[in-house]
């Protein structure tokens, strides 16, 4: 927690950050269009002209710490998908660091906790493309160097949505439970990324002279039940 308390209060200090006393279903209420699924609605400002001294008058009203994005776009080079341009306007606008329940929110905790642990290549799924820019403003307001973002498409059921309970249970528990082996689940994988050239079972460390992010198709993997009855 220290680490994080110094980051907000190097953020107070520079006035990137505001007390916000808006709920979530006030921020909901307020929106004009349809929001992304991750990042919510587009918060509209209404406690944007506050200040962080202001957060000692609230008389005790809960409240949130929000980071101002500012005017214009964010430009990065995505290491899969490469060059974007997204404007955090149009995709949340000013965004929560602090809860109300006085502790971290995601954006600020993985940007801490990847700038203290030395992590230089952050590889995830292309769902948390949009927070990429609110983690670099993150990045820059802290004074760390940000690492190398890749955005991989996501293994998704048969529908086009990502995997839930809707497609069954994919769990590892569940899966390591029905007998099927790492080594068979990893070879599913790679042939998925075009590693290898049929599903076979594979150990992660025969991978490591195949990996190749240009290798991997660039859209998402469809998860068929039938693929998992074959590895068993």
């Amino acid at each position: 927690m220290s680490l994080y308390e110094r980051a907000l209060a190097r953020l107070q200090a520079a006035e990137c950050v505001y007390p916000c006393t808006c709920t979530r279903s006030d921020v909901e209420r307020a929106a004009s269009a349809p929001h992304l699924e991750h990042e919510g609605p587009v918060y509209p400002g209404s406690c944007a002209n506050r200040r962080a001294v202001d957060a000692a008058s609230l008389h005790g009203r809960p409240f949130a710490w929000r980071f101002r994005v500012g005017e214009g776009v964010c430009e990065f080079d995505d290491g899969f998908v490469g060059p974007q341009h997204i404007d955090l306007r149009q995709t949340g606008g000013d965004f929560v660091v602090w809860k109300s329940a006085d502790t971290p929110a995601y954006q600020l905790a993985v940007v801490v906790d990847d700038a203290d642990q030395g992590v230089t290549e952050v590889v995830r799924g292309d769902d948390l493309l949009p927070s990429t820019p609110r983690q670099l403003l993150l990045y820059a307001a802290l004074g760390k160097t940000p690492p190398r973002f890749v955005h991989v498409p996501l293994v998704v059921g048969e529908d086009g949505r990502r995997l839930a309970k809707r497609h069954g249970d994919t769990r590892l528990a569940t899966l390591r439970a029905a007998g099927i082996r790492p080594e068979a689940l990893v070879g599913l994988l790679a042939w998925s990324c075009g590693w290898i050239e049929k599903i076979e079972p594979v150990a992660p460390g025969e991978l490591v002279s195949r990996f190749r992010l240009d290798c991997v198709p660039k859209g998402p993997f469809v998860l068929r039940p039938e693929m998992l009855r074959f590895l068993g």
